[in-house]
C-alpha cells in the first residue's frame, strides 16, 4: 500500500528530535554539586598549610616569643637532639625536630662547642647555633675531662690543665694574667692573684690544646652561676665585699677538716670583730696564708718563718690577707656568708682528725699540752 506521506513526515520529525536530543549535551549539575566540597577541601588544605608555614617560619626567625633569658650548657656528651632538647626545655624553641633539621643543613655540629652559653628569646635558629660557636673546638673535637679539687690555689690549677693537656703551663698562666673578662670581681692587674678565689672547683671538660681564656673563662662563669641572687644577697647583708666573703671562704677551706666549715667561719669572724673583751684577736693567726706566701715551704712553720714580713703573714698583720689564698668550695663560701655563732677564739688539731676549739687562751693551751693534740 503507498505510504501516507504525513505519517511519513512525523516519524522523521519525531526521529529527528529523539536525534537531538539524544546528542544535546547534558547539564553539568552534578560536576557542579561535586566541585563545591573540592573547593573547600582545597582552600582547608591551603590554610593548614598557610598557617603551618607561617608557624615554622615565625619560630625559625623567632617571632612573638615569650621572653626567656636561659643559660645552656653543652658537654661533650651533647649532640644536635640533646641539644635541641635543652633549647626546648628553657623555652628557648618550640620545635626540637625543626632545629635538628636547621642543625643538620647548617653544620651545626662543627661550630656548637661544649661551654655554658646565655642565650635568650631574640636568638633564631641560626642565631643560637651561633652564639653557642667556641672558637676553641666543636662537638667532634677531642676533650678531656677535669676535676679540680677543692683548695687549690690558682696556680696549682693551671698545673694540673696543663698536665691534661688543655693548654701549657706557660700559656694558661699569661691569659691569667693578662686575658680581658667582662665579670666585675676580676681586675686588671697583671698579676695572678686577680683570680685566687674565683676560679671555682668543680669537673670540667675542656678541648685539647684549648684558647687558654677560653679554659679560664669556664670556671668564672661557673663561679659566677654559683654565686646566685640569694647568696649576693648575703654578700650585701654581711657588711664584707665580695672579695673579703671569698677570702674568708678560702681561710676556712684551707683550715676545715671538712666537717667543721661554720664553726671554723665562727672563730675568723669572732676574731675579726672583737672589740677588746676578750683580749686583742683582730691577728688571726691562720697558718695556711703565710703559707701561701711561702709556696715552696716544707715541714712545720717555725718562728722564724711567722715573722715573715708578708701581707699574708697573719701573725704580724691584722685582718684579713689581700687576696683570697686558694679557690673555695661551695660549703665554704656558705659558711662564710653564715657562720655559726659561738664564743670560739681558738682551734687546735686532734690526733682523732677533727678541730678541738676553745674560747679562751688558757683552754686552748691545755689543750695542746694533752695527749690529744695532733701537732
Amino acid at each position: 500500500m503507498p505510504r501516507n506521506n504525513q505519517q511519513d513526515t512525523a516519524s522523521w520529525d519525531a526521529r529527528e528530535v529523539r536525534r537531538a536530543e539524544e546528542h544535546r549535551p547534558r547539564k553539568k549539575r552534578r560536576r557542579r554539586v561535586r566541585l563545591i566540597p573540592y573547593l573547600l577541601f582545597v582552600l582547608v588544605i591551603s590554610a593548614i598549610l598557610a598557617g603551618s608555614g607561617w608557624l615554622v617560619v615565625s619560630e625559625f626567625c623567632s617571632f612573638n616569643r615569650a621572653p626567656v633569658e636561659a643559660e645552656v650548657e653543652i658537654t661533650a656528651e651533647d649532640d644536635l637532639s640533646s641539644i635541641a632538647k635543652k633549647l626546648k626545655a628553657d623555652g628557648l624553641i618550640d620545635y626540637p625536630w625543626l632545629f635538628k633539621l636547621v642543625g643538620r643543613l647548617s653544620h651545626a655540629e662543627s661550630k656548637i662547642g661544649i661551654g655554658t652559653y646565655t642565650l635568650n628569646q631574640d636568638m633564631d635558629y641560626l642565631a643560637l647555633i651561633s652564639a653557642m660557636h667556641n672558637a676553641s673546638g666543636n662537638l667532634n673535637a677531642d676533650v678531656v675531662k677535669v676535676t679540680i679539687p677543692e683548695g687549690y690555689t690558682v696556680q696549682q690549677i693551671l698545673a694540673l690543665l696543663a698536665s691534661k693537656g688543655v693548654n701549657t703551663e706557660e700559656a694558661l698562666t699569661e691569659a691569667a694574667k693578662t686575658a680581658s673578662f667582662t665579670y666585675d670581681f676580676i681586675k686588671d692587674t697583671g698579676e695572678l692573684s686577680r683570680l685566687e678565689g674565683y676560679l671555682f672547683p668543680d669537673t670540667y671538660e675542656f678541648y685539647l690544646n684549648e684558647k687558654p681564656a677560653s679554659a679560664i673563662k669556664r670556671l668564672l662563669d661557673n663561679f659566677n652561676r654559683k654565686m646566685t641572687e640569694e647568696r649576693m644577697q648575703a654578700v650585701e647583708e654581711s657588711g664584707y665585699s665580695l672579695k673579703e666573703i671569698i677570702t674568708i671562704a678560702s681561710l676556712i677551706e684551707k683550715e676545715t677538716d671538712g666537717t667543721d666549715h661554720a664553726k671554723i667561719a665562727s672563730v675568723i669572724y669572732n676574731r675579726l670583730n672583737d672589740s677588746g673583751s676578750h683580749g686583742t684577736y683582730k691577728m688571726l693567726n691562720i697558718d695556711a696564708a703565710l703559707l701561701y706566701a711561702l709556696p715552696d715551704h716544707e715541714g712545720a712553720l717555725t718562728n722564724a718563718d711567722k715573722k715573715v714580713d708578708s701581707p699574708y703573714n697573719l701573725y704580724t698583720h691584722a685582718g684579713l690577707p689581700p687576696t683570697p689564698i686558694a679557690n673555695p668550695g661551695i660549703a665554704s663560701i656558705d659558711a662564710a656568708l653564715h657562720p655559726e655563732t659561738t664564743d670560739y677564739y681558738y682551734y687546735a688539731l686532734g690526733k682523732d682528725g677533727k678541730h678541738h676549739f676553745s674560747t679562751t687562751l688558757s683552754e686552748h693551751n691545755a689543750f695542746l699540752a694533752s695527749g690529744d693534740y695532733g701537732g
